[in-house]
């Protein structure tokens, strides 16, 4: 039988696998992570690595996409029954999702948004979309929520809208900067009606032609994006104090994906924009003595016990 410190030992090792994969795929997510404290830290990892290896199965299929997600999904929803995984990413998504109650309905309708990936491949309009975008995007603010925490006599429900369209607002962001490799894996998230509006055709983004008529579609749809962040933005201040920096971290670095894709003129089918490594850290540096200045804050308001058992 395995041991107390041996689970322990495995449960540590399988966060900080998480951390790796957030480390390597996504740059500006793992480095306003950062900002949080180290409790909060492992759990969102776990949450980002958990999306990321769904999304692989499906964006780097191997020989049987569909099965090898339907396994893995099975697997990630009778763990969350047992409370325990043999699979590292798993295993810190089964721990991070009993630790901070978040409803298994959230994994049920994200691993069905992957799911749908593998048979839709657009989308007629921007309401198809966003239904698409409830199980990718909208229901991984609301796993991310529990975590962050909110201020005292916040409840979950009153701060869910704004971590929904945040949500959307990063995914629709990811879709704007990824139109060309998108289209190479067969999909397009650019909605369809818009598209027709603006007289740009699938054959267009497949063969990556850049002109007046794709720089005004991308145009509107940074536009669609900005209004979701500041749909997201009322949600910040309703947040506990020591991850607020963290969000607006992040907020700053995907909207700095906005800014960078005008400055190429949209012309995202030449290849991918992104925000300068420099340009990362001055927003993280900007924003850490915020942060740490608010876990003190946090730290001193804590009453202070007499001694280790708080007695």
């Amino acid at each position: 039988m395995t041991t107390v410190a041996g689970r322990q030992e495995q449960l540590d090792a399988a966060y900080r696998h998480c951390a790796a994969i957030a480390a390597r795929h996504g740059k500006s997510y793992h480095l306003a992570t950062r900002l949080l404290t180290p409790d909060r830290r492992p759990a969102v990892h776990a949450l980002y690595a958990a999306a990321r290896t769904a999304d692989d199965l499906v964006d780097l299929p191997g020989e049987d996409p569909a099965g090898d997600l339907a396994d893995w999904s099975r697997a990630a929803l009778a763990e969350l029954e047992t409370g325990w995984s043999d699979d590292p990413v798993r295993l810190a998504l089964v721990h991070t999702y009993r630790r901070y109650d978040i409803p298994v309905e959230h994994l049920v309708d994200f691993l069905a948004a992957m799911s749908s990936d593998l048979d839709v491949d657009s989308y007629p309009d921007m309401a198809a979309l966003d239904r698409y975008m409830w199980g990718s995007a909208s229901v991984i603010g609301l796993q991310v929520l529990p975590v962050l925490g909110t201020v005292p006599g916040v409840a979950r429900e009153e701060a869910a809208p704004h971590a929904i369209a945040l949500g959307e607002a990063f995914q629709l962001t990811n879709f704007l900067r990824d139109v060309a490799e998108d289209v190479d894996r067969g999909r397009v998230y650019l909605p369809a009606d818009a598209m027709a509006a603006y007289g740009v055709t699938r054959e267009q983004l497949a063969e990556k032609r850049h002109d007046a008529r794709f720089a005004a579609l991308m145009r509107d749809m940074v536009a669609v994006v900005r209004r979701r962040y500041d749909d997201a933005a009322p949600g910040t201040p309703l947040l506990a104090p020591e991850s607020r920096d963290c969000v607006r971290a992040a907020t700053d670095l995907y909207g700095g994906i906005l800014r960078e894709i005008e400055l190429a003129d949209y012309r995202v089918l030449d290849g991918r924009v992104s925000v300068s490594k420099p340009r990362r850290l001055a927003v993280f540096a900007r924003r850490l003595t915020a942060a740490q200045l608010a876990r003190v804050s946090v730290t001193m308001a804590k009453p202070k016990s007499r001694s280790s058992t708080g007695a």
